[in-house]
């Protein structure tokens, strides 16, 4: 599956391990959630990068003591109606603090491309090569917002009051 970063497909350093698979050495990995809850002291003693698989239907606070550590954090859409992976984006950006890589996966339209770049996804696992271009045009189609969001742009609104001049520049007002 292509892999999105900053507009541009890249190639996936980090080997995805399934639950009983042996971890490969010096190699970075991404591993489901549930091994890595049962086994987090042991794979976060690695000299490699180490990146989780964590499904929407999971809370991101049971993930929260371990997030200093964590490399990537890749998030599932099982559906492209089930929103629940923004959500967890924004808690793990706003809430606690991350800034490693997160990655979206899973079912994922068009349309919602921009959507997770302002949730504070850095990267996109794509099903189609060819959403390459439309996600490069999404990222470009749009560069001023009125919300505030997890991707960390200054709003609209605020952008205006830190751009005027002071009022005594200005002139009297009558």
């Amino acid at each position: 599956m292509p892999l999105i970063r900053n507009g541009r497909v890249t190639a996936d350093r980090y080997v995805h391990i399934l639950d009983d698979a042996p971890l490969p050495e010096d190699v970075p990995v991404m591993v489901p959630a549930a091994r890595f809850l049962a086994d987090a002291g042991e794979i976060l003693r690695r000299d490699a990068p180490v990146g989780v698989v964590w499904p929407n239907n999971r809370r991101v606070t049971e993930l929260a003591p371990h997030l200093d550590r964590l490399a990537l954090v890749a998030l599932v859409f099982p559906s492209f109606r089930d929103g629940r992976a923004y959500s967890q984006a924004r808690l793990l950006r706003e809430r606690y603090g991350y800034r490693g890589e997160l990655r979206a996966t899973g079912q994922i339209l068009r349309d919602q491309f921009l959507f997770l770049v302002r949730a504070g996804f850095d990267a996109l696992e794509v099903a189609k090569a060819g959403d390459v271009d439309a996600f490069a045009a999404a990222l470009a189609r749009y560069t001023v917002f009125y919300q505030a969001a997890g991707e960390g742009r200054i709003p609209a609104a605020r952008r205006r009051v830190t751009t005027m001049a002071p009022l005594s520049q200005v002139g009297e007002i009558v």
